[in-house]
């Protein structure tokens, strides 16, 4: 008798399977190239209809993820408002959405995922090393609004003004020191930000970050 039940539950759960299958499998495909098109209307559909939005595209990618990097910024905000998305998501090289965005200068996104509760504050590398290594000075105000640490140390001790001055702006570079971002601090290696904007010619961070310096001593 245990068999036969065992049997039958194989059976109906089979049956129910092949039914579904054809039916997620157009899901599948429907919500990814949704997200290439940067449909939000089918991909906020297709949730409506019970599609998880924490799927992972064809090469593995969280949606939201796939979303950034097409880009397809409206997808995005509407897999962000979807209340099943996981927002803090992280990909292999333990990046968030909000990195991502602020890398990115996606503000509306970068909004949206800190009203969703996306860690402004992650450790390791933060959101705001991200913004300010690309000069994203909208996302970077945004962070620091929302209590984002000035000085947080990457894993080798880095800081946001650090990657401002090597790969940032001079405006970037600006913005921190006035929010009170410290000049002083040194990584791992010995580098201060005023080292790294010299290792990358980066002459006017550099003046910017040594008049500060000089304006603080007197």
């Amino acid at each position: 008798m245990f068999y036969f039940n065992k049997y039958i539950k194989f059976i109906v759960l089979y049956t129910f399977t092949a039914v579904l299958s054809p039916t997620f499998a157009g899901s599948y495909e429907d919500f990814f190239s949704a997200i290439e098109r940067d449909d939000a209307p089918a991909v906020a559909r297709l949730i409506r209809l019970g599609f998880d939005p924490n799927t992972p595209s064809p090469q593995g990618l969280h949606p939201l993820f796939a979303a950034i990097n097409a880009p397809a910024p409206k997808v995005a905000q509407a897999l962000t408002q979807a209340p099943a998305t996981k927002i803090d998501f992280r990909n292999a090289h333990d990046e968030s959405p909000l990195m991502m965005a602020s890398i990115k200068g996606m503000d509306v996104l970068a909004k949206l995922l800190i009203e969703r509760g996306a860690d402004v504050n992650k450790t390791a590398w933060t959101p705001l090393h991200y913004a300010a290594s690309s000069g994203r000075l909208v996302v970077m105000n945004l962070l620091l609004d929302h209590h984002a640490y000035i000085d947080a140390p990457s894993p080798n001790g880095t800081t946001p003004l650090m990657m401002a001055a090597m790969y940032g702006t001079p405006s970037a570079v600006k913005l921190l020191l006035e929010a009170g971002a410290d000049p002083t601090i040194k990584n791992d290696l010995g580098l201060s930000a005023v080292d790294f904007a010299l290792r990358e010619s980066k002459q006017e961070s550099a003046a910017l970050i040594q008049a500060f310096l000089q304006a603080r001593s007197k």
